[in-house]
Formats: structure tokens, sequence, C-alpha cells
């Protein structure tokens, strides 16, 4: 059986690949507005499952939503609107433990699954340099925190305590689980048949 990909990130399509999952993508269009006191679990997890529900309502099947934003200090750091709305998130970033909360929600249009995976990144010390070269880059413009920890910005990670896809944008463990339970195989359940 086919799933859907809610989003269009290479990064997440990448993930699903590599666990041996088939996909179609059909990226979700809805509003990604942080609401009044919702905290960092609740929003991704929020987005995730409208994601999820909003393409389910237009395209029949197992669909996966995900979300992943970068939290310092109990705040949101979303995508990088301009260098300096950039340069201010890593010069917070540099040196510190920042938390990085991924959603991943499956549903096949009645019924809804969900959860949420947070874990902690350290930075090194970051020079004004690094930034600016950083930034020129190009990565960093469509990551969360401004930083992409599978590409060249993997250099800044000097420590991660959690789930490496997680912080990539897809926690496997969990993705695999969900999707288990809406009979979608992943390659433990084809590597038995």
């Amino acid at each position: 059986m086919m799933v859907i990909l809610a989003s269009q990130s290479p990064r997440r399509a990448e993930l699903l690949k590599q666990i041996d999952v088939r996909f179609d993508v059909h990226p979700a269009d809805i509003d990604e507005t942080l609401h009044s006191g919702e905290e960092p679990s609740q929003y991704v997890q929020r987005l995730a499952i409208e994601k999820a529900q909003s393409v389910a309502s237009l395209y029949p099947g197992v669909v996966l939503g995900s979300d992943t934003t970068v939290v310092l200090d109990n705040r949101v750091l979303g995508k990088p609107i301009d260098f300096d709305h950039y340069r201010g998130m890593l010069n917070a970033l540099s040196g510190q433990v920042h938390h990085v909360v991924t959603a991943v929600a499956v549903t096949d249009g009645v019924k809804t699954l969900s959860k949420v995976v947070t874990s902690d990144v350290e930075f090194i010390e970051l020079s004004p340099d690094q930034i600016e070269r950083y930034w020129h880059t190009g990565e960093p413009s469509d990551k969360a925190g401004g930083y992409g920890i599978q590409g060249l910005g993997a250099v800044f990670v000097k420590r991660i305590s959690g789930s490496y896809s997680s912080v990539v944008g897809l926690p496997l463990a969990e993705s695999a689980d969900l999707l288990v339970q809406f009979d979608i195989p992943v390659w433990q359940s084809i590597a038995t048949q």
C-alpha cells in the first residue's frame, strides 16, 4: 500500500525511503502560525495532524504529516526570514543546548495517531565569520532554527541527545510504529515476507 507524504521536504522523503516505505508526495497547505500560549510540542503536533488531515481530505489512503521546530528557552525558532533574523538565531544557538521538537501524524481519514519527539542539540561556539559563510551556502534558508544537521550545519553540532532522524525532520522509530498500526509495511515487515 502506498503512503501519501503531506510534505515537500526532501529530507522527509529521504528518511521514508530509508525505511523502504513506498509513498507519493502531496504537500499540505495550512496556516502554520503559532497560537498564543501554545507550547512548542503542542504546536508541532497540531501542525503535523493538520497537515495529515488536510491532505487526507483530498486524497484517499494513509497520509503521514510531520512538523519540526527548534526551541531555545521555550521560544520557537522558525525558518529565517532574512539574514538578520538568521544571524540572531545562530548567535542565540551558539554554545548553547537547544531542543528540536518533531511531531509525526498518520491518518486514514477516520483514525489519526501522532507522536512527538524531543531531542537536545548542543552547538559549538560560532564565530561571526562561520555564521555569515554558512548563510551564503544557501542551506539555512528553509530550515527551522536556520541550520540543517544532515548537511553543512553538522559541523556546528557538538552533541546530540535523542533521535538524529527526528532532528533531520522525521523520527523514524515513531513513524514506523505509527505506519505499522495502519498496516503499512516498513523494512522489517518486508524482510520477513
